[in-house]
């Protein structure tokens, strides 16, 4: 695989520092069920790192003194940790908003038919992805049957009253474009969705977030393979908003990976790009922010792939920044 961090420092990235901290984005595990070619995690069945008890000890001490409103759980598949249960039962009990960044297919594991039922009684919002409502398109990204196995997870969550008006159970759906190309607008995609769901499988949601594609990890390498990574880049640089940098997640949001240290965003995390120290010199962990009362006003470590984040319409886990 091609190493694209020596590639992304030629556009010169604008500074940006933080602003209050209202989210931790949990990287649990790189194990997952399947390896998607976008996955800027590089996850799939034969990964082993999971989150330690220790570091989820820090976690859940976090949890309680740090007053973060929502608790973002992904991976790999996050469901996939032997304490993914425990931790958003304790997180739900604390009055947190919990989000499982679900893949759909994991809803039909062996070992994991009842996380459906588990994530509804929880009031878990589930962010899922559905790169897009064909099935040879899905397939192509994601593995042959991922699309069919998708649509039953989806079924499976609307039975329980996901995606229904005035229900409680958040379903959003996660788009991310087939190739080198901008998302295109979030709200006459959405609506395209919504209607190819439900007249063809019944299906609804309530949002659809649409994520550009980060040219790092394997589609980054995949790029250089092709011989389109500087293409690609240019077309982030050409696209790039300044109006965008006052709502990137990376100002609001610490990314943990599963060994409990910090990151600015998750995929900072996956270049191996952490967060500037917040006590003498070693590098930021958990623990950390159990004696660090504020991180308003730090450094947010910036190179050139933050400009997926501020292209057009606008990049985040939460979907786009601006209509």
């Amino acid at each position: 695989m091609h190493a694209t961090l020596p590639l992304l420092d030629a556009l010169g990235f604008p500074a940006l520092a933080r602003g209050p901290l209202q989210a931790l984005q949990v990287n649990l595990t790189y194990r997952c069920n399947q390896r998607c070619l976008h996955c800027h995690v590089n996850a799939g069945p034969t990964r082993s790192e999971a989150m330690t008890d220790e570091s989820l000890a820090l976690l859940l001490q976090v949890l309680d003194c740090h007053r973060v409103q929502t608790l973002d759980l992904t991976g790999g598949a996050p469901e996939l940790h032997p304490r993914f249960r425990e931790l958003v039962r304790h997180a739900r009990q604390a009055g947190l908003r919990v989000i499982d960044r679900c893949n759909l297919t994991i809803l039909g594991e062996p070992g994991q038919e009842d996380l459906a039922d588990f994530l509804a009684a929880q009031g878990v919002e589930i962010s899922a992805s559905l790169p897009c409502y064909a099935r040879a398109n899905v397939d192509r990204q994601r593995g042959d049957g991922v699309f069919a196995a998708s649509i039953a997870g989806l079924q499976a969550l609307n039975r329980l009253g996901y995606g229904s008006d005035g229900s409680g159970l958040i379903l959003n759906l996660v788009y991310n474009p087939q190739g080198p190309s901008l998302p295109p607008p979030q709200a006459q995609l959405e609506a395209d969705y919504k209607a190819h769901l439900a007249e063809d499988f019944g299906i609804r949601f309530n949002h659809l977030l649409t994520i550009t594609n980060q040219p790092i990890a394997r589609f980054g390498s995949t790029l250089v393979s092709q011989g389109g990574f500087n293409q690609y880049m240019q077309l982030l640089r050409d696209s790039y908003r300044a109006e965008n940098l006052e709502t990137v997640m990376c100002r609001s949001l610490v990314s943990v990976d599963w060994q409990g240290y910090l990151y600015d965003c998750d995929f900072n995390q996956m270049l191996d790009l952490p967060m500037p120290a917040l006590i003498g010199r070693q590098r930021a962990h958990l623990r950390d922010l159990l004696r660090s009362a504020s991180l308003d006003g730090r450094p947010i470590v910036t190179r050139d792939h933050c400009y997926a984040c501020t292209a057009g319409q606008g990049s985040s886990c939460g979907g786009a920044l601006k209509e």
